[in-house]
Parts: structure tokens; C-alpha cells; sequence
């Protein structure tokens, strides 16, 4: 094994430490403007918007409270999820109380999307076909989910306006005008089994929805 002399040795050290400033020097740019720009743009896009992010408790405790009373009859927790979600999301869009239309849909359908009645109604808010003729869609599918929650709390909002009173817009909407069976059911059942003490989602029924966009409600929707 040959033995540098310390003059070698420090004659190397010299040469290193010069070859690692060189490198340095020509890695790192000396000034914010010999930066890459699209790095200083990626920068940029990166940090414009640190912060924490924020959940909606209000919904969260809204959505579990809603989903333990809807477990028994939908046992499938990530359709049950969505359809929660789709309900607070349908009914704030057309200025209603997702209590209330969560008691609708009890009555209505029992939560059973392939719901069928004697009179041809469909879906979970048993609307009838005709009105797909009205809003000028016949290829829509009331058996969606999504779509026949669109049809069915856009048919009670247009009673809504038309009645001012809760009771007689329900009527209206099953198809029962002048007599109160029917309303008393729905109110009946929302308060004994769809009451929710902090409920910020409700909007007064004499506010006003947006008008129902055009369109195919089964190309914009789907729940499946």
C-alpha cells in the first residue's frame, strides 16, 4: 500500500473543494431570474392556496344522523351515502327542506327506486310519465334515483309557489287537492322519523328556485 505525503493530501483536499464549487455554483442559479419560469410558475400554483382544509361538519353530521335512520331499508352504506348526499343537494337546489322530502319519499316509495304504482307512478318520488312529456324529455328515467328526485322536488317547488300553503302544495302533488290524508301523512312522518334538531339545510318555502335547467335530465344524472 503506498503512503501519499501530507503535501498530496492537501493538495487533493484543494482540487476537491474546487470541483465541488464549481459544481455548485453552476446547480444552484445565483438570482430568482436564472430560475427555470416554469418551475417558478409550478411554484407559484403550488403555494397561492396553502391552507387547511375545510369539511362541511354541518353536512357530515347531517349526512351519518340521516344515514342511521335510513340503514334498516338501505343496508348498502355507499348507495346510501349518495342518495343522502343527492337528496340535501336536490332539495337545496330547489329551496326545499330535505326533511320533508325525505318524508315524501318514505310515504311515496318506501326508498325503493323500482317503486311502481297502480296509477303508473315511478320511482322514488312516484312521478308520473306525463310529466317527462311536459319537460320534454320522454328518454328520461324516472327509476334513476337522481332523475326522479329532480322531477319530483321540482313538481313540489312549482306547488309550493303555487300554493303557500304546505298543505294543500302536498295535496296537490299527490294528486289530492282539497283533501288533507294525504299531507298529514307526510307531516306525520317527518316528524316522527326524519326530525332533525340542527337543520340548516331547510329554506323558507317562500323562497324561490332557479328554473330547472333544459336538457336530458338522465344525461346530466346517474345514481346507479
Amino acid at each position: 500500500m503506498t503512503i501519499l505525503p501530507q503535501s498530496s493530501y492537501s493538495n487533493l483536499s484543494a482540487r476537491l473543494v474546487l470541483t465541488l464549487s464549481l459544481l455548485l455554483a453552476n446547480a444552484i442559479p445565483a438570482q430568482a431570474s436564472d430560475i427555470d419560469p416554469d418551475l417558478i410558475q409550478a411554484l407559484k400554483q403550488a403555494t397561492h392556496d396553502i391552507q387547511e382544509r375545510r369539511t362541511d361538519l354541518d353536512a357530515l353530521t347531517w349526512l351519518s344522523n340521516m344515514s342511521e335512520k335510513l340503514e334498516r331499508r338501505i343496508p348498502d352504506p355507499y348507495y346510501r351515502i349518495r342518495l343522502l348526499k343527492a337528496v340535501a343537494s336536490e332539495a337545496e337546489r330547489a329551496g326545499l327542506d330535505p326533511q320533508l322530502v325525505l318524508a315524501v319519499i318514505d310515504i311515496e316509495s318506501n326508498f325503493n327506486r323500482h317503486a311502481l304504482s297502480h296509477a303508473g307512478a315511478q320511482g322514488l318520488m312516484q312521478v308520473m310519465p306525463f310529466w317527462k312529456e311536459v319537460y320534454g324529455n320522454v328518454e328520461d328515467d324516472l327509476y334513476n334515483p337522481l332523475v326522479s328526485l329532480r322531477y319530483g322536488c321540482t313538481i313540489l317547488r312549482h306547488y309550493m309557489d303555487k300554493y303557500p300553503n304546505p298543505t294543500r302544495a302536498l295535496a296537490a302533488y299527490n294528486g289530492s287537492l282539497g283533501r288533507d290524508v294525504y299531507p298529514n301523512k307526510i307531516f306525520k312522518r317527518k316528524a316522527s322519523s326524519w326530525q332533525y334538531k340542527e337543520d340548516r339545510y331547510s329554506r323558507s318555502f317562500d323562497q324561490r328556485s332557479t328554473v330547472i335547467a333544459r336538457g336530458s335530465i338522465s344525461d346530466q344524472l346517474s345514481l346507479n
